[in-house]
């Protein structure tokens, strides 16, 4: 009986200890990405060099401190694509944002590091970012329904759309 308690154990912690590691993942890379917001074109990389001002702004949105100096995005016309990590809980979570007409056109998570909150990673997740834009306040203008088990992530995610909207909103020189 208890050898067979203690096959049971060994068992279940093998499958709980690996369904850890599943929500780990490269989805997408940020070049794919970038190639699917601009199908069959080539936009032009540039870099926004950050102010104190910005970085004032951007610790606002995020709600730590930004010690970057600079932020590397693609842009043609008036589309811009943003590659952004935030941390979810522990380990930064990185996030592809395509911006079109100061909305999001397109959203999704690349690479997920985390080992829980992994379902910001599905369509019916992203999708609900589709169209966002960023009020006078800096949020998002419509509500992001949240995931039990993955608020975390979800804070992520929903802190870099406001970050990439008003990212985009300022390299085009808009009200912010």
């Amino acid at each position: 009986m208890a050898k067979s308690l203690f096959y049971l154990f060994i068992v279940l912690n093998l499958l709980f200890s690996g369904l850890n590691y599943a929500a780990k993942g490269v989805y997408q890379t940020p070049k794919d990405f970038i190639s699917i917001a601009f199908v069959g074109a080539e936009p032009e990389i540039k870099t926004l060099w950050l102010t104190k001002e910005d970085k004032v702004t951007i610790a606002e949105i995020l709600k730590h401190k930004y010690n970057r100096m600079r932020i590397r995005y693609w842009q043609l016309n008036n589309e811009t694509v943003w590659v952004l990590d935030e941390i979810g809980k522990e380990k930064p979570i990185t996030i592809g944002v395509h911006i079109k007409d100061n909305k999001i056109n397109n959203f999704k998570v690349l690479t997920f590091r985390e080992s829980r909150g992994d379902e910001v990673r599905h369509n019916f997740y992203s999708q609900q970012f589709f169209n966002a834009s960023l009020k006078d306040n800096k949020q998002l203008s419509q509500h992001v329904d949240g995931i039990t088990g993955a608020t975390l992530s979800v804070r992520a995610t929903t802190k870099v759309a406001r970050l990439a909207l008003w990212l985009d909103a300022k390299v085009a020189n808009t009200k912010l």
